[in-house]
């Protein structure tokens, strides 16, 4: 099978000169469909429904009535369905097997969880409605912010971030608003090498100066480097823990202890909560504000870019600036949410509002349906068995793949290796593609930017253990293919639907609108 510019499987020409009729190839074969664009499978002067024509009306548009057609093709309800299915068999997902992505805790989500979140009265309401109408709805987001604050040892949250890296923007804010509150004014933020790249790109969004903190060789924050950089001009730490090397912050008392006595904050970041809930709470390491990824450890749904949800717990220094709105009960029991109207009376330190209404009502109805489902032993459990499985899959595979960190004692979540030892010529990329050949989704490369080459596998508490033998066999395949120099790994993947592609060309120029073919087109493919 050959490939075309688009680097689309082709039927070699021998094919169609065998069959006149059929010129035209569809690149199938077998199972492995050929899907076209849309564009290509219907036309904008066809549609696949017959309508009435549309009775003359006076037009309420004001002026801003289309100029011309739209311009989208018109298929029939069968080739609707068969395009967008045969689109869904291309795509990878937890549903069909383990997803390997470290950093992103790819988990199974319950069903049950589906089902509460689709429920009359949490999936049907509107924002706007009374808040009379709503209590039940209200009285979800309360008792889950509830357990967060149970489960993290602080003082307050806010629901309403909708994501990790938004979380971050609230805490950070709400730092800032403490300091001005006490007329200090501060410009510098330290973020250890070791944590997430939002970090510093939050830190760097509210208008503080950001500061590398190195690490230590066993992959932890070098405290010495950090106190030595503590002054008045530190607004606070941003730290992720567990970090992204896999690996606990056994120093982070001390590390807040030392940020308190400078007068400073610390920002925890959360995303890897996974690995700690039911075991840790970080308010008792001193943290000031941590974000939790509801769609990591709560197991929630979170591929396609969203949606997500990342509440952010306060400490009782930071818990009075909490943005609004929140939910608060009063003495007849009832619900109702904090705005600006009442802020005064109820919450008048707050830095002001972050969106404009009050969460992601599914993703709260399903974290805390798993909350329930789990209850405090079986979050504990939750904790145990992630650990578990990634230190399995990383002392299962570090005789094959180097572990930079795998002498620095347990890993937490994720397991982390690098390409060295690889023979020349090879990369983490040629085992990433190779992977897929395997039947697996790649696991996440060239991250953390602190080891070189960097494949950082989570595999998860959701994950059995013939699961994770059949992923690790995959992985020691790949990894001595790489290392005894197997040139056809340079060309994977070969079972794709796509070819391997210049990513950087891909990334940089990527076609995001179809237009009518022309004889020369960009080519983002080998």
């Amino acid at each position: 099978m050959s490939m075309n510019n688009q680097g689309r499987p082709t039927r070699p020409a021998e094919d169609s000169a065998a069959s006149p009729a059929f010129a035209t190839s569809t690149g199938n074969r077998a199972l492995m469909l050929e899907e076209a664009l849309i564009f290509e499978i219907g036309d904008a002067n066809r549609t696949g429904v017959d309508l009435p024509e549309a009775p003359k009306a006076a037009s309420r548009l004001g002026g801003l009535e289309r100029k011309s057609a739209i311009g989208l093709p018109g298929l029939s309800e069968q080739e609707t369905v068969r395009h967008y299915t045969r689109l869904s068999r291309q795509n990878y997902a937890i549903d069909l097997g383990l997803f390997p992505l470290g950093s992103c805790t790819m988990k199974h989500n319950p069903r049950l969880n589906e089902k509460m979140a689709r429920l009359p009265g949490f999936a049907d309401i509107h924002p706007l409605q009374p808040i009379h109408t709503v209590q039940g709805a209200l009285a979800v987001i309360d008792e889950l912010g509830d357990w967060l604050i149970k489960l993290t040892g602080m003082a307050g949250v806010a629901m309403s971030p909708k994501a990790g890296a938004h979380g971050e923007l609230c805490g950070i804010l709400a730092i800032r608003s403490a300091l001005e509150a006490r007329g200090d004014k501060r410009s510098v933020i330290l973020v250890p090498e070791s944590a997430h790249g939002t970090n510093p790109a939050t830190a760097a969004f509210v208008g503080y100066q950001v500061e590398d903190i190195p690490a230590k060789p066993d992959g932890r924050v070098d405290v010495d480097a950090l106190k030595a950089r503590l002054g008045p001009d530190v607004a606070g730490v941003m730290i992720t823990n567990p970090n992204t090397c896999g690996l606990f912050e056994r120093d982070l008392k001390i590390i807040s202890d030392a940020v308190h006595e400078a007068g400073g904050f610390v920002y925890c970041d959360g995303a890897n909560f996974n690995a700690v809930v039911g075991k840790v709470r970080p308010g008792d390491l001193g943290v000031d504000a941590m974000h939790i990824n509801l769609h990591k450890t709560f197991s929630t749904p979170h591929g396609g870019g969203g949606p997500g949800s990342g509440p952010v717990v306060f400490s009782d220094a930071l818990a009075p600036f909490a943005p609004l709105p929140f939910v608060e009960r009063s003495e007849d029991g009832k619900l109702a949410l904090i705005e600006e109207e009442s802020m005064e009376d109820h919450h008048a330190s707050s830095f002001g509002r972050m969106v404009a209404f009050h969460g992601q009502m599914g993703m709260f109805t399903r974290a805390l349906t798993y909350i329930l489902s789990h209850g405090a032993d079986g979050l504990l459990q939750v904790a145990e068995d992630a650990v578990l499985n990634a230190n399995y899959v990383l002392r299962s595979l570090e005789d094959v793949l180097d572990a930079p960190f795998g002498a620095a004692g347990p890993c937490m979540h994720e397991a982390l290796f690098s390409d060295n030892g690889l023979a020349d010529g090879f990369s983490t990329l040629d085992i990433a593609k190779g992977l897929i050949d395997e039947g697996f989704h790649p696991m996440t490369v060239y991250f953390p930017l602190v080891v070189h080459g960097a494949m950082l596998v989570e595999p998860t508490e959701t994950e059995s253990k013939a699961a994770l033998n059949q992923f690790i066999g995959a992985m020691r395949s790949v990894a001595l293919r790489a290392k005894q120099g197997d040139p056809s790994l340079h060309s994977a993947p070969h079972f794709a639907p796509r070819r391997r592609l210049d990513e950087t060309l891909a990334a940089r120029k990527p076609v995001l609108v179809w237009t009518e073919p022309v004889a020369e087109q960009a080519e983002a493919a080998e």
